[in-house]
């Protein structure tokens, strides 16, 4: 089987395509057929006053549907995982210049396209909605290239053992984390410099969406007619965790299967997202130092699946600081001192891919590195929109 094949049938075919414009993009055929049903990311960090919650939904079209609800929910409790409360802001846009949107108490209703945007009749929350500069950036390239040499390892026979970890050599390991550091063989680039997405911005007061407690469990949907097309919180989870193992058209209906489901439907979902993890295990050559991995084969990726399937971003609303990535998880699960005292979430100067990709692989926030660590523009996280300008 040479590599191109392989790519057809692995998690391998995420590197095939150049369709990686942001970390949840062209999932399914749904949104491939309409970008403006694709969101690309979502973040969600607290203000530096911890009155507010920011949150950033991006859009893979460059506008948004009159036809469909972009929505954010919020649910809200005492601890990690055992929410109790849901709230949600719904906007819909019936024109260019035109959007509503509405949360449980109040709601804002004008054009939003301008700088400071507008706030919501009872000035719980401001709203924006526009082109902005895409804050995310991944070495796209590289990572493929890295899944190639992967791919590679793979077919010159490297086994698995009894958990599903691929064993790679020691060689094999270095050259593909080092093709994940570089694009064509040369400094990593940025496969999303200039990308301009629609932005949807809201900064929203704590107090209505916290009702249940101050640990908040993040993610976005966009619906049409009711009917859930996409969903996200954490990145990566519905485009590099679920099925790739399978062929196109079986992982195609698990993912639009996930974008239909709430985070309460989660569970369902862990099997298939437990078989995924033995190859990002696999990539440092070492089987069975990734986040949460277990001692029995069996069920050595067990946790860390069930904590994925549930890809809601974790925000303790607690702190102002949020600089650390996962976390909310990190400090509840492994007790964690640098994850102490952070709010989590996801703000857009975070190099979330790395760290993401590095706690599958090495078990820390680092080890994984695509070489691009921040992106090209400054984006001013305490000032709304928070992104810059096109």
């Amino acid at each position: 089987m040479n590599r191109w094949m392989l790519c057809g049938s692995t998690l391998l075919a995420l590197a095939c395509s150049q369709h990686a414009s942001a970390s949840d993009h062209l999932d399914t055929r749904t949104v491939i057929e309409d970008p403006r049903a694709d969101i690309g990311d979502i973040y969600a960090w607290m203000s530096e006053d911890r009155r507010r919650l920011n949150l950033v939904m991006t859009i893979v079209g460059h506008s948004f549907s009159p036809d469909l609800e972009y929505a954010f929910h919020v649910d809200s409790g005492q601890a990690y995982a055992d929410t109790k409360v849901t709230e949600s802001i719904r906007c819909r846009m019936p024109s260019a210049s035109l959007i509503e949107c509405r949360g449980a108490k109040d709601f804002a209703i004008g054009n939003a396209s301008r700088e400071a945007g507008i706030e919501s009749r009872g000035g719980h929350f401001r709203l924006f909605a526009g082109v902005r500069d895409d804050p995310f950036f991944n070495n796209v390239r590289g990572s493929r290239d890295a899944y190639l040499e992967a791919a590679t390892a793979i077919e010159l026979g490297a086994p698995k053992d009894p958990a599903g970890c691929w064993q790679f050599s020691p060689l094999a390991s270095r050259v593909i984390l080092d093709r994940w550091r570089h694009t064509d063989g040369g400094p990593a680039k940025n496969f999303l410099a200039g990308w301009t997405p629609a932005t949807l911005a809201i900064s929203v007061d704590l107090e209505e969406v916290a009702e249940g407690g101050p640990i908040l469990g993040i993610w976005a949907s966009v619906s049409n007619n009711g009917k859930q097309v996409d969903r996200m919180g954490r990145p990566l989870t519905g485009n590099a965790m679920l099925s790739p193992l399978a062929q196109d058209d079986v992982s195609d209906r698990l993912k639009e299967d996930y974008n239909a489901a709430l985070p309460a439907e989660a569970d369902r979902f862990t099997p298939e997202i437990e078989k995924t993890l033995g190859l990002y295990d696999a990539f440092d050559g070492q089987c069975g130092n990734g986040l949460l991995a277990e001692d029995e084969p069996e069920h050595r990726y067990r946790r860390l699946a069930k904590l994925l399937a549930d890809d809601r971003l974790w925000v303790d609303a607690r702190f102002a600081r949020c600089t650390q990535f996962m976390a909310v998880e990190r400090l509840a699960l492994r007790n964690e001192a640098i994850a102490a005292n952070d709010c989590g979430g996801r703000n857009p100067l975070i190099d979330a891919i790395d760290t993401y990709r590095s706690l599958l692989v090495t078990g820390n926030t680092a080890g994984v590195d695509d070489g691009v660590n921040r992106d090209e523009r400054d984006h001013p996280i305490s000032q709304f929109p928070f992104l810059v300008a096109p």
